[in-house]
């Protein structure tokens, strides 16, 4: 199970420390967990016991080192389908959101674009990655046009292998990007280096767009299908916020921080 935790939850640990959800531990006593990782046991933690008092699992299931059984996912499935409110959106709905996205639904939109990649791994010091990250930015925005740093900075500090070729990965469609990536450099008309990061599964990126091909609109009535389940999507994860929220205001936690409300968001 990959229950997603709302980003605005925060959490605190220590190598010392096991992190529990109303008694229960969310990983080994030698386990070391990331922010992320820990965070994400603790939301699935809070779905399981939810689902163990709805009655729609045993209660002798137990998850293992903070990992829930098969049975547990399955029913974690069926407390959210029964719990989670997502109204269908309506075609007005959807038409705002074309009006005010219409760039994203282009097609044969391309750029041509090279990155320098700082790259997020195990035991990383992001604070440190992050200042050479942006470090790197302001020197690739900031040379004065009489030669080209960037080539420089993407041989020596970018985790890819376009690193080689001066960060080059030519000519992309959204459809070759991760998604985070993709919403960054494509429904935009500007070409250079993008004033900031842009932030994906990898790490982090210095991104110069080089060229671009703007690509075909397409009419409300040849995406209304993607624009719906979009906005599905968008209501699914704020209802599961919210959700989250609620079970964790209820909730003894140990080891790990999570936004809590005293007040149901979700009936």
């Amino acid at each position: 199970m990959n229950t997603p935790c709302s980003p605005t939850c925060g959490c605190a640990g220590s190598e010392n420390t096991i992190a529990r959800v109303n008694g229960v531990a969310l990983h080994d006593p030698v386990e070391t967990l990331s922010n992320e990782q820990l965070r994400q046991r603790a939301c699935t933690e809070l779905l399981r016991q939810a689902a163990l008092r709805a009655g729609m699992l045993a209660q002798d299931d137990v998850p293992v080192d903070g990992v829930p059984s098969e049975a547990a996912a399955d029913a974690i499935e069926q407390l959210l389908e029964q719990s989670l409110q997502t109204p269908e959106p309506s075609e007005q709905a959807c038409r705002r959101h074309h009006a005010a996205h219409a760039a994203h639904y282009r097609l044969g939109e391309r750029a041509r674009v090279r990155h320098i990649l700082f790259a997020v791994t195990p035991g990383v010091d992001v604070v440190a990655l992050r200042k050479r990250a942006e470090g790197a930015l302001l020197e690739v925005r900031s040379h004065d046009g009489t030669e080209d740093p960037f080539v420089q900075a993407a041989s020596t500090m970018s985790n890819c292998p376009s690193g080689q070729e001066g960060g080059m990965l030519g000519w992309l469609t959204a459809a070759d990007c991760a998604p985070e990536f993709a919403r960054e450099i494509f429904g935009q008309n500007d070409v250079g280096v993008l004033p900031r990061l842009v932030h994906s599964r990898f790490g982090l990126h210095v991104v110069e767009v080089l060229q671009r091909e703007v690509g075909t609109d397409q009419p409300f009535e040849s995406v209304h299908g993607a624009i719906a389940a979009t906005l599905r999507q968008q209501s699914y994860v704020t209802a599961l916020r919210q959700y989250l929220t609620v079970l964790a205001g209820q909730a003894e936690l140990e080891g790990v921080e999570l936004d809590t409300a005293d007040t149901p968001l979700v009936q």
